[in-house]
């Protein structure tokens, strides 16, 4: 990899990791279109580090504020009913589920899942999951003619049996295609919570398991020395600084926007990535031999 490609894969990476139109699919997609090698999941997981440096920063008060609660519920009992303490737990509960499929699932991870059919499928099939999940949310915001809107959910509402969920959405996105958020969120979204709070619990949500795979994924590549680290390390940089920008406009966004320009994006860009490995433009394992 050269300093060109470190640079628009790692602005891949900021621009697309908090969208719900998933990274790992566009970095993988970047590489296929531009003929360059894949960057492979080692590449994915390292350059994640930075943007998930971007949502540390970005939710500071509130993680610090999360990891204070939690730890002083460890000794003292009667912190245990504190929300913050509480959504420490539930942030753990919530990673159980992408941490046990991450190591059950790593060498499809790094193979077959990468196949472009397969994230043309996700992306399509994801897409209309996300559209669906919307239309519902916006219909019950509206309510009726006669009856007013229902309340929906805040991370207040949020329990063990919901934070499984959502983890079990996020453990979806281990499929490039998927997208963390997106799955998420269009998980918060059908259980009746409200897009600012389906999104708040999914970035914060994926810390832990964003950087554990991240760190996970390092120590394999410095032991292994199959990275190329200077432009891997500057696509890192660049995905923090990218990420940061697209987190602030994306929590600006949800609170009054349709998810559909989304929906449709991810539905247009599936087909045409159907339509070219169909017509042989591109193979499903475009480069991949280049690991």
């Amino acid at each position: 990899m050269n300093w060109f490609e470190s640079l628009i894969l790692g602005l891949v990476q900021g621009l697309t990791e908090f969208l719900p139109i998933s990274s790992s699919a566009h970095l993988r997609l970047t590489a296929a279109f531009a003929g360059w090698h894949d960057p492979g999941a080692a590449f994915t997981a390292i350059t994640q580090i930075g943007t998930e440096a971007a949502v540390l920063i970005y939710f500071r008060k509130d993680i610090a504020r999360i990891v204070s609660a939690w730890f002083r519920s460890l000794t003292n009992s009667a912190m245990r009913s504190d929300h913050d303490a509480q959504m420490g737990w539930l942030v753990i509960v919530g990673s159980i589920p992408i941490g046990v499929l991450g190591v059950t699932l790593k060498d499809h991870i790094e193979g077959p899942f990468r196949d472009l059919r397969l994230i043309a499928t996700t992306l399509i099939v994801m897409g209309i999951v996300l559209g669906i999940a919307d239309r519902l949310a916006a219909r019950v915001e509206e309510g009726g003619r006669h009856r007013a809107a229902p309340e929906r959910k805040t991370l207040k509402d949020l329990g063990v049996r919901d934070g499984l969920i959502f983890g079990m959405c996020q453990a979806m996105a281990l499929i490039p295609g998927v997208s963390r958020s997106g799955a998420t969120i269009s998980g918060g979204l059908l259980m009746s919570y409200t897009r600012e709070a389906a999104a708040r619990y999914s970035f914060l949500l994926a810390i832990p398991a964003v950087l554990a795979s991240g760190l996970f994924e390092l120590k394999d590549a410095t032991e292994g020395g199959h990275v190329s680290w200077g432009p891997t390390v500057f696509a890192t940089v660049v995905a923090f600084g990218v990420g940061y920008a697209v987190i602030a406009w994306f929590m600006k966004f949800i609170t009054t926007k349709s998810f559909m320009p989304f929906v449709i994006y991810r539905i247009l860009l599936g087909l045409v990535l159907f339509a070219l490995v169909g017509l042989g433009v591109l193979s499903p394992h475009a480069g991949e031999s280049g690991g």
